[in-house]
């Protein structure tokens, strides 16, 4: 007879439900154990689509759509996939802007004794991409806070090896996201960009964490996506929970943004 499996040593086990609170608490204590053994005490965290090309690519689309285009120029679907890869090339826009942020932050911030503002995304593709594409683009460290999903999502290429993490929660991973955030930049994105904003401006206001500069990168596209000024209209969030979050454009505005809320980086970083 085989020497019966250690209880740590059974992933069959594990996985049961009855250890739930076990894997719960691996799924907290992991990346935290590696965070403190890279220095991080603090993070900038960027969200944002895992859709969003990047120019280069969102350029090359467009072409190879308008060369089919010309090429049949009645054709409906063609049209119609035109006009999608114009779109997706009106967003590529923020793709550059969350890597120049990145990059901007990173390289001020990280030294021998520690490092503050280390930029953390959920680790995919999109602007979380550029997020640590900007970070290694100066050669600084990077978090990416991926998630297992029934369509695989790979970590991107560009986080720091050691600090690359997978979860199955996202309860645990959105804890992560926040426990030593400093700034959130929301960029667009779709239902899991807004869960993870919503989620921060209810924490916020509800005292739940300290405030926080909370960036939303684009006004134009926010606004058009949600009536912010309804919700104080019908009296279903207070005036002033409108000052919890700003509108910027550029990634020189929202990194003067964090370092006006957070002080001198001299002093601070």
């Amino acid at each position: 007879m085989d020497r019966p499996l250690k209880a740590y040593e059974d992933v069959e086990f594990l996985k049961c439900d009855e250890c739930r609170p076990v894997r719960l608490q691996l799924e907290l204590l992991k990346p935290e154990v590696l965070m403190q053994e890279h220095l991080i005490r603090s993070t900038l965290v960027l969200f944002g689509s895992a859709r969003t090309l990047s120019p280069e690519d969102a350029l090359a689309q467009l072409n190879a759509a308008e060369q089919k285009l010309a090429a049949a120029p009645s054709d409906d679907s063609l049209r119609l996939a035109v006009a999608q890869a114009r779109e997706r090339k009106a967003l590529s826009h923020y793709y550059g802007v969350a890597r120049e942020l990145a990059r901007l932050v990173s390289g001020s911030s990280q030294g021998a004794g520690g490092c503050d503002f280390v930029v953390m995304t959920g680790g995919g593709g999109g602007i979380m991409e550029a997020g640590n594409r900007g970070a290694a683009d100066v050669e600084a460290k990077s978090i990416g806070l991926n998630i297992s999903l029934p369509f695989e999502q790979h970590p991107n290429e560009f986080i720091t090896e050691d600090l690359s993490f997978c979860f199955h929660y996202f309860s645990i991973r959105k804890m992560h996201f926040l426990l030593r955030a400093r700034a959130l930049c929301a960029f667009p994105g779709g239902f899991g960009t807004l869960d993870e904003l919503f989620e921060t401006l209810t924490l916020i206001q509800t005292h739940k964490i300290p405030r926080i500069p909370v960036l939303l990168f684009g006004r134009e596209f926010w606004e058009d996506l949600i009536n912010w000024d309804a919700l104080v209209r019908r009296q279903l969030i207070s005036p002033e929970d409108l000052d919890i979050f700003q509108f910027v454009e550029t990634a020189e505005e929202g990194w003067e943004h964090i370092r006006a809320f957070c002080g001198d980086p001299e002093g601070v970083l």
